[in-house]
């Protein structure tokens, strides 16, 4: 019997508001027009939400879908996401409950009523599971919105020895839905902050779970030419098609996937977990040899890290082909609500002055109130890399790594040499990077011995990279970030505000290696490393092979 081809829930066109005509005025711009995505509310363009109480389940649980919609019936679909998507249960003709959302869903969640509920059947396939729910409107559109869970493995249904853990912690931090996310939004006395508090019970923003073929990534795809304008193509591309202001910077769609749908390609056996599962569950990584996040992983709690770190001690290794390890969270509420006050950290996290908690402060983990850099669980700091390939941050950079020591196991079978570059035309280097203080000798880079810092730390690759965008002064240039974090992360330093600029405003991405106890960590720190594999770049594929088969071999 031939099986049938697979059809996506999305396939199709999905709705868009009616044609307005408004006023446009001559300093409108992306930087004016903070938008973020909330319900309409309006029955005569009708929608649908739902959100589930938790991100990840045990086969045998019942999945409750908590919803609002200003249509009389809807749909539900769940499949596994992956390259080869699996349909696993749908719901169709459902009737509809409007329920009004809170003007602060964004830290206090939804509170909206179960409008159906799905139990998972005993031995189902772990992965993640991505949730489609549609209504359609009168003029004959389809409102479509995406939601997910994972189902997390079981001894019966473990899938090898490889653990990859999906970077929820940063995909909540760029969440606006209904208000707000770390950057931005309704929250402070003037209604125009981000929010420290960010509730797990509400929807995700539009193109964080799923998106289309093509969607724009913050780095460019191309070299800008002598003085074009500053390129911020998913800007550009998610204005003019709907999604999220934020959408490119974090997600399933735009980071995690690409590693899921390679990996399975490729044949690897793997399960998936999300941050929170590692935060509650520490015991979930005790069957496991390889330990793997992609993408970007910017947010992490105390215990997430000392969980990595004693796993690796152990004899455990630590595969993490992303970028931008830098701020610390906590989770509370049996990790329904995700706190991180970020620059704000120091004058108005309630711990920063209790003796015994005020090692849990909201910053980055290299400043002073923290003082944990990040090179101590992944080999790199996040102070120390930041940004290349888009707007001002170097925007003609290589696009890829230079190599420095091809004699390492990771470049087995790649005949690479020292100072060749890979990934360049796949763009693997960008948006955000991971890197260390370094310093050269005989031609061959060696990390500086900075406070926490940890020893024995080879740099393989490396690829320089700012934490300012590098202006000039041209015709209607006008530049997004510019030196803003920059800013606000050498005012958190321990050291003096311009002795830490100075430090950080000059960067690198890198490739490294540390052993640590029993295990071992590799690092490729940049985000875009996975787009190496999505556009089959041989060096960054093999590269990710050799850490796979040498960490995740069965014990």
């Amino acid at each position: 019997m031939t099986r049938s081809k697979f059809r996506f829930p999305e396939t199709g066109p999905h709705a868009v508001a009616p044609w307005g005509v408004r006023k446009g005025y001559g300093d409108e711009h992306f930087l004016s027009d903070y938008r973020f995505q909330a319900p309409r509310e309006d029955p005569e363009l009708a929608e649908v939400f739902v959100y589930t109480p938790r991100m990840s389940y045990d086969p045998g649980e019942t999945v409750e879908f908590h919803g609002s919609t200003t249509a009389d019936r809807w749909t539900l679909q769940i499949y596994r996401d992956g390259h080869a998507p699996e349909m696993a249960h749908e719901a169709f003709d459902l009737p509809g409950t409007f329920t009004r959302t809170s003007e602060t869903a964004y830290m206090d969640g939804c509170d909206w009523p179960v409008l159906h509920s799905w139990t998972i059947p005993e031995g189902q396939r772990p992965g993640f599971y991505r949730v489609v729910s549609t209504c359609m409107r009168k003029d004959g559109e389809r409102f479509v919105q995406h939601h997910f869970f994972v189902v997390r493995p079981t001894p019966e249904t473990r899938q090898g020895r490889i653990l990859f853990m999906l970077a929820t912690g940063t995909w909540t931090a760029y969440n606006d839905w209904g208000g707000a996310n770390h950057y931005f939004g309704t929250w402070g006395p003037n209604g125009n902050e981000g929010s420290p508090h960010l509730s797990l019970h509400r929807p995700w923003t539009r193109g964080m779970l799923w998106l289309p073929k093509g969607a724009a990534r913050i780095a460019q795809n191309r070299i800008p030419e002598m003085n074009d304008l500053p390129g911020y193509p998913s800007k550009e591309w998610g204005y003019s098609h709907g999604f999220g202001q934020y959408y490119a910077a974090a997600g399933w769609a735009q980071f995690d996937r690409h590693f899921a749908v390679w990996a399975e390609r490729q044949g690897y056996g793997f399960d998936i977990i999300t941050q929170t599962d590692l935060h509650l569950r520490p015991g979930i990584l005790d069957d496991y040899t390889c330990l793997v996040t992609v993408g970007h992983d910017e947010y992490w709690s105390w215990d997430m890290r000392k969980t990595v770190e004693d796993f690796v001690e152990r004899g455990g290794n630590f595969s993490r082909f992303g970028g931008n390890f830098l701020w610390q969270i906590r989770l509370e509420e049996d990790g329904a609500r995700q706190v991180c006050w970020k620059t704000k950290a120091p004058k108005m996290d309630p711990v920063r002055d209790d003796p015994e908690q005020k090692h849990l402060l909201t910053a980055s983990w290299e400043s002073g109130g923290v003082n944990w850099p990040g090179a101590s669980t992944v080999g790199v700091n996040g102070c120390h890399g930041m940004y290349g390939s888009w707007g001002g941050f170097a925007p003609r950079g290589s696009r890829g790594f230079t190599v420095y020591r091809p004699e390492h196991w990771v470049f087995e079978g790649t005949d690479l040499r020292y100072a060749d570059v890979f990934g360049a035309e796949a763009g693997i280097f960008g948006y955000e990077v991971d890197g260390l203080n370094y310093t050269f000798e005989r031609g061959l880079p060696y990390p500086v011995a900075d406070p926490g810092v940890p020893e024995g730390i080879d740099i393989l690759a490396m690829s320089p990279a700012v934490l300012f965008e590098y202006e000039h002064e041209g015709p209607g240039y006008r530049y997004y970030v510019r030196d803003s974090d920059l800013v606000g992360l050498a005012e958190l330093a321990a050291e003096e505000t311009p002795v830490a600029r100075r430090n950080y405003q000059y960067g690198s991405g890198m490739v490294t290696s540390m052993k640590r106890g029993k295990g071992e960590v590799l690092t490729a720190g940049s985000c875009e490393w996975i787009m190496g594999l999505t556009r089959r770049d041989p060096f960054t594929e093999a590269i990710t092979r050799n850490a796979l088969d040498r960490f995740g071999g069965e014990a």
